[in-house]
């Protein structure tokens, strides 16, 4: 990790301390951040054997800060109608005649978006790929990814029991939320692809080094 990925990781690990205190959830936001104590613990282990590019780090940084922020409100209850409401003086939910919160559905575009970088990279400083099937395989990822996700959800919510499991999984209701977060995902990916493909053509970004 150079100076600049230490920052951010320990910025993540702030953040995280921070969410923590007078939180309005804390069973349910216990469940998650399981996988962000495992994700920052394994982040300098993981940045010092394979190495990565400021950008892909920071990628990766970003959407771990956001799922620390909506976990804090185990995403169903983030509060962004407050927001707007302090900040602009109207509600998201009564301007778009939203039925729900839509966070989540943000978090999810964000990983497609911010996942696909890293990813694309990975391919090809470590693994070889062509550049221009690694576009294909980091897509792929995201798509494979948000699905065994949305396993992992509806397994735990098997699980659990109440409050907890309908807490959890964030469907509020609606009967298709998984294949509308997948989608979103998909959305995002797609994005990015167009983002790296325009500035590669351009050469605004430079080719990730092979391993």
């Amino acid at each position: 990790m150079n100076r600049l990925q230490k920052i951010a990781w320990l910025v993540l690990c702030v953040s995280l301390l921070v969410s923590m205190v007078n939180a309005p959830y804390p069973n349910q936001m216990a469940l998650q951040h399981i996988p962000t104590v495992l994700i920052l613990l394994s982040c300098p282990l993981l940045a010092n054997r394979f190495p990565i590019s400021n950008t892909a780090f920071l990628c990766l940084a970003a959407f771990v800060l956001l799922h620390i922020g909506a976990a804090r409100h185990i995403y169903s209850y983030v509060p962004y109608d407050d927001w707007t409401q302090t900040l602009f003086g109207f509600s998201i939910t009564e301007s778009f005649g939203f039925r729900r919160n839509h966070f989540d559905r943000l978090v999810h575009f964000c990983f497609g978006l911010l996942f696909t970088r890293p990813v694309w990279e990975i391919c090809i400083r470590y693994f070889d790929v062509p550049r221009r099937f690694s576009y294909y395989i980091a897509f792929e990822f995201v798509l494979a990814f948000s699905m065994l996700y949305e396993i992992f959800e509806w397994g735990l919510s098997l699980v659990l029991a109440g409050p907890d499991a309908d807490a959890y999984n964030g469907q509020q209701g609606d009967i298709w939320d998984a294949q509308k977060d997948m989608s979103l995902a998909l959305l995002g990916s797609l994005v990015c692809l167009l983002i790296l493909y325009v500035t590669r053509r351009h050469r605004s970004i430079p080719e990730p080094t092979r391993a």
